[in-house]
């Protein structure tokens, strides 16, 4: 097993998760959350969406935080279903069968997937956009509470004929440390601890809160290969790309010792 503490950067909810299961596993996870999830300053335009939730033949949501958030806007789920619930991941799907949608209401990337991302999720959900069908895409927003994040699945809904609108359920935000996560930090840019990535936002959220860092001692596993592209143009020096399953990601942390 490695000595090396693993940096769980994901945002604080979810990073809960991760350290527990990973402390589980044998390993010496810490928490270092890189995004900051908190509700819109104006929720108006998220409650508006829910309420035309019958209007869609689809809602897609980019995470466990966009379903919370979305479904925090209020009112009750029909009784009768006809959407489909889309997800990107187990967490999301998680969380959508917490508020209340049914399992068989719901469209994922399979478990075992090698990757939980909208790629994966359009091989599995293409055959249900035809023309005219309407698509909600529920996900964060930046500071300001602007839609963030990529646009790739809306283009391909409106290639196959969908139409296609965003709801911003919930604003992304750049932590503020103190002097304990700066110290969780060093220890990474050191190459004393390992770091865990998920998203390429959470490296530019780093990489802005220290400025000054070098990161050419740094390791880190990143779940996507998009990821490990933003951590290596960042300067971290040794980069491994692994699928986001606990046994896959467990055998990557070990393979650094």
């Amino acid at each position: 097993m490695p000595s090396a503490p693993v940096i769980v950067t994901r945002p604080a909810r979810e990073a809960a998760r991760w350290v527990g299961e990973l402390r589980a596993a044998g390993l010496d996870a810490v928490s270092l959350s890189l995004i900051v999830i908190e509700p819109l300053d104006d929720p108006a335009e998220l409650q508006a969406a829910r309420q035309r939730l019958p209007d869609y033949d689809a809602l897609m949501f980019v995470s466990a935080a966009a379903v919370e958030h979305f479904f925090r806007a209020g009112g009750a789920l029909p009784s009768v279903l006809r959407q489909r619930f889309w997800a990107t991941g187990p967490g999301t799907c998680g969380a959508l069968q917490a508020a209340g949608v049914p399992a068989s209401s719901i469209d994922a990337p399979p478990a075992d997937a090698e990757q939980f991302d909208s790629e994966a999720l359009w091989a599995h959900v293409q055959p249900q956009v035809r023309p005219g069908a309407r698509v909600l895409i529920v996900r964060g927003g930046d500071a300001s509470g602007q839609p963030a994040g990529r646009d790739w699945l809306a283009r391909e809904i409106a290639a196959a004929g969908g139409v296609c609108d965003t709801v911003v359920a919930y604003r992304r935000l750049v932590p503020s440390w103190g002097a304990a996560e700066r110290q969780v930090a060093a220890e990474g840019a050191g190459g004393r601890a390992i770091w865990l990535f998920s998203s390429s936002e959470a490296i530019a959220n780093l990489c802005r809160a220290l400025p000054a860092t070098s990161w050419r001692s740094a390791r880190a596993i990143a779940t996507h290969a998009r990821i490990a592209e933003a951590a290596r143009n960042a300067g971290f020096g040794t980069v491994r790309v692994s699928s986001p399953g606990l046994a896959a990601l467990v055998a990557s942390i070990e393979s650094f010792e």
